[in-house]
């Protein structure tokens, strides 16, 4: 470590008390630690005018956001976009391993800062400049390492609840940590964007309220169409990128819809299908074509310190915790007991709490049959429950539908993520619609997604409502 510099910022601090007002603030640290950095930047165009800090805690953090205002001060955004723990820890001579958590928490707010101001950036377009977004994962890591001669990356911030895994969860702080670290060791600049409002209201909201009334929703399909990606998009045209990358597995056609990726067992177009074609022309997934064993050995031999990290499982905003306990915890559904009943009305058993099954369900029900029983229906405080024959439906109800093609192209449904694709005749015109099935379909859960098909492209999408 080379005290002299370190002593250098920590006796004349580079921009502290600097831009309380008038710049975008970002924030890290806590009361638990007792280390707190306020680093705040104004953007003009595509140049960081001016920054500031203030600090409360040990001094290292006084002389890491010293260095973070000196390093990007007078920069373009994409530089200082670059800076992150490690520039910061050699500005300062290098740090101990007791003092580098201050280069974090400068780090984290410097990107925050960068990430508010660039919303309101206007960087110069690039015809081939990407926007790659990064989530801590390898698939992310590989399809950004793919198009690194030119990209620019952002990692979301949307969900913060000291009851989560952050480690396990693709967008808490520390994924967006790791994303940025993954970045830099490639030499992209990186822009950190908190969605928490926005992500609260049009995704977690929607899901509390759909289980409130009594349906199965899919967030993450409400994520990838109206909020993520869309906001994603917006900052793109900040940065000057008129494409948008991601590490799906899909495809887009000449003529500007979905199609499933080449490999079906990771294919994802399920989860983009409410993607609106105006956001889809300016979408790109190096992907596509790809298997994940193959983008596993290509996150090898590039070295990406990502590479045998285990894929998340549970939506994000769960990881960690239950369903039942998130949906007791932020929305009030308690259990309240019941009864489970069979389609003739006899009674089989009893339950904590109707809002914890979801139609098509065999699993967990606590109930002991001569036949296999699944969840036909909820009915306020009463599970109904039959045979698989019973659940079986050839007609299925959607609300919310958008067809890019006309009805008369739909051949084909997708009733659930990983749900094959089933015959189907679309029936009726506007908003709501039926789907008459060409085989029996067994668990049509409401709330759930219709991805409607022509082939294994996406020509449509609708939620189920029965």
């Amino acid at each position: 470590m080379d005290r002299e510099r370190f002593e250098e910022h920590l006796a004349a601090p580079t921009g502290r008390g600097a831009l309380r007002s008038g710049g975008h603030d970002g924030h890290a640290g806590g009361a638990l630690c007792g280390d707190l950095i306020r680093v705040s930047v104004r953007v003009e165009g595509d140049r960081v005018v001016a920054a500031g800090f203030d600090a409360d805690g040990c001094g290292a953090l006084t002389a890491a956001g010293s260095a973070a205002v000196m390093l990007v001060e007078g920069e373009h955004i994409f530089t200082a976009a670059r800076v992150g723990t490690t520039a910061i820890a050699e500005e300062l001579g290098g740090l101990s391993p007791g003092k580098l958590h201050a280069a974090d928490l400068a780090a984290d707010a410097l990107h925050r800062a960068l990430g508010a101001a660039a919303r309101e950036a206007a960087v110069p377009v690039d015809e081939g400049r990407v926007l790659v977004a990064m989530s801590g994962g390898v698939d992310s890591a590989v399809a950004a390492h793919l198009l690194r001669e030119n990209a620019v990356a952002v990692t979301l911030e949307l969900w913060r609840d000291e009851e989560n895994d952050a480690g396990a969860s693709c967008c808490s702080a520390d994924a967006v940590r790791l994303a940025r670290m993954v970045a830099h060791q490639m030499g992209l600049p990186h822009f950190t964007l908190d969605l928490r409002p926005e992500f609260r209201a049009g995704v977690v909201d929607p899901f509390l309220a759909g289980y409130a009334a009594g349906e199965t929703p899919n967030p993450c399909v409400s994520c990838n169409g109206h909020v993520r990606l869309d906001e994603m998009l917006a900052l793109a045209d900040r940065l000057g990128a008129p494409f948008l990358a991601t590490g799906h597995y899909a495809r887009v056609t000449e003529d500007g819809l979905l199609r499933a990726a080449a490999d079906p067992a990771k294919d994802q177009s399920y989860m983009l299908a409410a993607l609106s074609p105006a956001s889809i022309a300016r979408m790109r997934f190096p992907l596509a074509e790809l298997t994940k064993p193959e983008v596993r050995v290509i996150a090898t031999e590039a070295a990406l310190p990502v590479a045998s990290r285990a894929d998340s499982q549970d939506l994000c905003f769960l990881a960690g915790t239950g369903k039942a306990r998130f949906l007791a915890r932020h929305a009030g559904l308690e259990d309240k007991p019941g009864e489970i009943v069979t389609t003739t009305g006899e009674i089989v058993g009893d339950h904590h709490g109707a809002h914890n099954f979801t139609v098509g369900q065999r699993k967990g029900l606590g109930v002991q049959a001569p036949e296999p029983l699944y969840v036909i229906r909820t009915e306020g405080r009463r599970v109904v429950v039959g045979s698989k024959d019973e659940l079986a439906t050839q007609r299925v109800r959607v609300r919310g539908a958008r067809l890019h093609r006309p009805g008369s192209e739909v051949d084909a449904v997708r009733l659930r993520y990983h749900s094959r694709a089933v015959p189907c005749r679309v029936v009726g015109e506007g908003r709501s619609l039926e789907l008459e099935l060409g085989e029996p379909f067994h668990g049509a859960a409401p709330g759930q997604t219709a991805c409607l098909l022509r082939g294994d492209v996406v020509v449509g999408v609708g939620t189920i409502t029965a």
